[in-house]
C-alpha cells in the first residue's frame, strides 16, 4: 500500500484494541507484516508505545472502519486530505541586518524624490520606517537630514521592484479617483450655481 497512515505501529495499536478488523485488514492498511499485527494483539510488540487514534486524524471514518468490519475480505481505504498550497506569496516580515537599517532615511528620501505620487504611509510601509520619520524627511526636518544620500532601496534589497510597481500603480489609481472626484465636485457646483 502506498499511502500508509501517520505512525503506523501506533495506529495499528489503536486498530487492534478499539475495532473488530482482522489482523489481515490492520496489516494491509498499516503496511505491517501479519504476524507484527498478531504480536500487537498478544502484547508481545509494540509494548510502550501510545495507541493513535486515525479517526482524530482524519485518516479514517467511523463508517470505513464499520464498513471493513462488517466484510472480512474489504480493505481499509485511507482518507486522502488535500492540503491546498496557496501560491500567491505571504507577506513575511523580512529580516533587515542592522547595517541596513541605518539605509531606510536613505531610502525614503531616494522614494520621495523619485516617485512623489507615493504617499508617505506608501513609503513608510515599504521602506520599514515610521510615517512621522517619513513626513520629517520630505520636510527637511528629519533629525540627520544633512547627512542623508538618497539610495535605491531595491538595489539595497529593502523590498522588491515588484513591490514598488504595485505601490507605483496603486499610488496611480489613488490620483485618477481623486481627479474623477474633483471634476464631479466641480461639475454639480456648476450645475448648482447655474440654478
Amino acid at each position: 500500500m502506498s499511502n500508509i497512515p501517520l505512525m503506523p505501529m501506533a495506529t495499528a495499536v489503536w486498530l487492534v484494541e478499539n475495532t473488530t478488523l482482522t489482523f489481515k485488514q490492520i496489516s494491509k492498511f498499516c503496511n505491517l507484516h501479519e504476524v507484527e499485527v498478531q504480536g500487537i494483539a498478544d502484547g508481545e510488540v509494540a509494548k510502550g508505545i501510545m495507541a493513535y487514534n486515525p479517526i482524530i486524524s482524519g485518516q479514517l471514518t467511523k463508517e470505513e472502519i464499520e464498513q471493513s468490519s462488517n466484510d472480512e475480505s474489504r480493505d481499509l481505504q485511507i482518507k486522502n486530505t488535500d492540503i491546498e498550497i496557496s501560491s500567491e506569496d505571504k507577506k513575511i516580515k523580512k529580516y533587515i541586518p542592522l547595517s541596513k537599517r541605518q539605509d531606510k532615511p536613505d531610502s525614503a528620501l531616494w522614494l520621495i524624490k523619485h516617485h512623489s505620487l507615493l504617499k508617505e504611509s506608501q513609503i513608510a510601509k515599504l521602506v520599514g520606517i515610521t510615517k512621522g520619520s517619513v513626513i520629517s524627511i520630505k520636510n527637511k526636518s528629519y533629525w540627520n537630514y544633512n547627512n542623508l544620500n538618497p539610495k535605491d532601496p531595491v538595489a539595497l534589497g529593502l523590498f522588491s521592484q515588484k513591490n514598488l510597481v504595485e505601490a507605483i500603480e496603486k499610488a496611480e489609481r489613488r490620483i485618477k479617483k481623486e481627479k474623477k472626484e474633483k471634476e464631479k465636485t466641480k461639475q454639480t457646483r456648476e450645475v448648482s450655481n447655474n440654478e
